[in-house]
């Protein structure tokens, strides 16, 4: 953490004829981000951790589907950051670098995964990836309504449209929107024969309270995994994230418009390293550091007491 002072007192110096203007740095200021409404829960911890070590300062998040997200880094001249499940395409930086002479910095923080739910007294927990698309096509099953947290716009459905259906789309007579993936759980709570996906961060952390109390209501599914020997079906477990057992699993990115060390950046620094790192993993999604125990010989014997 000392290296975060370190690199903002560095900036400072070299950049205060250049920013003379500028309101925050890592340590003191308010910056309005946007963040996949995805992610709400675990983002919402990093910051209140970031902003209980640095009291001074604010971020301001707004929850909103992805593509909100990507309309706020073009238009919304507040908007300093967006979290979501992908960085920007080669069209996307040219933009940026004609627009604004540099290019916003992004990167993966974490891994994420898309749960699929089913209501607590159903006894079909169990789907490869062919009855997925073909439930999703309205193929089969079509008496099951599969919910996702809206039609379009979402992370959730593009990641759905990209990855299981190969760019195509779905039926809508089958698949049904819910305003927020927290309404996806209440849906499928509700509806026996309901099939709902939703980002494992909302469902999938046996340590807090309020999601181990929605599993009363509803079930995460098995999904098949093709690379596994031993257990041929497998559910969005941290180990099955990290190591892309599970089938659904998309990453998670910030994107920086800022080319300063401001409070963007400090932010930025702060999920990438160990801290913000460490809760990604008490989430129980795939952190990108590596935390592996490794075995260490001490040279010097410790006194006993």
């Amino acid at each position: 953490m000392c290296g975060l002072f370190i690199l903002a007192a560095f900036f400072s110096c070299n950049n205060n004829e250049q920013h003379n203007d500028v309101a925050d740095t890592p340590i003191k200021g308010t910056i309005h981000i946007s963040v996949d409404e995805s992610f709400k829960p675990v983002i919402e911890q990093q910051i209140q951790a970031y902003e209980a070590s640095y009291p001074g300062t604010k971020i301001i998040a707004e929850y909103k589907p992805e593509s909100a997200c990507i309309k706020d880094l073009y238009k919304d001249s507040l908007n300093r950051m967006v979290i979501i499940t992908r960085g920007l395409t080669s069209r996307e930086e040219k933009f940026f670098q004609d627009s604004l002479h540099y290019n916003p910095a992004w990167n993966e923080v974490a891994t994420d995964a898309i749960a699929v739910l089913v209501n607590a007294k159903s006894t079909d927990t169990i789907f490869s990836m062919q009855r997925l698309r073909q439930q999703l096509f309205g193929k089969i099953n079509r008496n099951q309504n599969i919910v996702f947290d809206g039609l379009s716009a979402t992370s959730t459905v593009r990641f759905v449209i990209d990855s299981v259906l190969n760019g195509k789309l779905f039926d809508t007579s089958v698949v049904k929107a819910a305003a927020s993936s927290r309404e996806v759980i209440n849906y499928v709570a509700n509806n026996q024969n309901a099939i709902g996906m939703v980002g494992i961060e909302w469902i999938g952390n046996p340590e807090d309270t309020s999601q181990v109390n929605l599993l009363k209501k509803v079930k995460i599914a098995y999904v098949q995994c093709d690379i596994c020997k031993d257990s041929p079906y497998v559910k969005p477990m941290q180990v099955s994230i990290l190591t892309k057992r599970y089938p659904l699993v998309r990453g998670l990115y910030y994107i920086l418009k800022e080319n300063y060390t401001g409070l963007g950046s400090g932010f930025v620094s702060f999920l990438k390293y160990e801290r913000g790192q460490l809760i990604f993993k008490r989430a129980y999604l795939g952190p990108t550091m590596d935390f592996q125990l490794r075995n260490v010989r001490l040279n010097v014997q410790l006194p006993k007491n």
